[in-house]
């Protein structure tokens, strides 16, 4: 196991695959704090501690919170 962890610089057909995997997870991640405009962030906020037990409170925890915020990845327009 050690030495397969170890082999991960000497392919390089592996590293590139690894660091272009490692860097579409930090734009994502970078993305999903980028709010959508026009929309009331303490309104949405303060919908979604209401709707907490329902249909709308599961999607967003399905989401990780990301509908919460609303970001324009959350919408899925990538």
């Amino acid at each position: 196991m050690i030495g397969g962890v170890q082999n991960i610089g000497k392919i390089p057909e592996l590293k590139r695959r690894l660091l272009y995997t490692v860097g579409m997870l930090f734009v994502y991640r970078i993305g999903v704090h980028v709010p959508t405009p026009g929309v009331d962030g303490k309104a949405l906020a303060e919908f979604f501690n209401q709707a907490s037990g329902n249909l709308f409170g599961l999607f967003n925890l399905f989401s990780g919170g990301a509908l919460q915020q609303l970001s324009i990845f959350a919408l899925g327009i990538m």
